[in-house]
């Protein structure tokens, strides 16, 4: 079977195209790990919070959930790591939230107004839990339906 020069050529398009793809992808992507302070939060409800999620204030990406540990009263232990270079005060606030209906859980932080910031390890005291679709239903029907 003979083939043309110009299979040859367009295979090493294709080849060419697809490896600076990839190579575009792996520059934008932000998959390594976050170097910077740890700091916890206790939720009753993590809603499908997974190890890896972003970590926003104000919708900036400034650190990442590093862990994710079920306690023995059976809440959720979450951990995260968190850029060097922001500075959360003592009384921020924790919350679980999602991208939309079908979008992925990420870890909101509220800064408050302390002066104090939290150091390596501390644990954030305030955090709201995970509500989800079916319980903001279940509210608005027991609000509609209370006398």
């Amino acid at each position: 079977m003979k083939k043309s020069p110009i299979e040859t050529v367009l295979g090493l398009l294709v080849i060419f195209v697809a490896v600076s793809f990839v190579r575009y992808a792996a520059t934008k992507i932000d998959v390594r790990p976050q170097k910077g302070y740890t700091l916890s939060a206790v939720f009753l409800k993590s809603g499908g919070l997974e190890s890896g999620a972003d970590v926003r204030v104000s919708g900036i990406k400034v650190g990442s959930v590093t862990g994710l540990n079920l306690t023995d009263d059976y809440t959720a232990d979450i951990t995260m790591s968190i850029r060097e270079s922001v500075k959360l005060p003592k009384d921020t606030t924790a919350t679980v939230a999602s991208d939309g209906l079908m979008g992925g859980k990420f870890l909101l932080l509220e800064p408050g107004r302390a002066k104090d910031t939290l150091k390596d390890g501390d644990k954030i005291a305030k955090t709201k839990d995970f509500k989800s679709l079916e319980d903001m239903i279940g509210d608005v029907i027991f609000l509609a339906t209370d006398k």
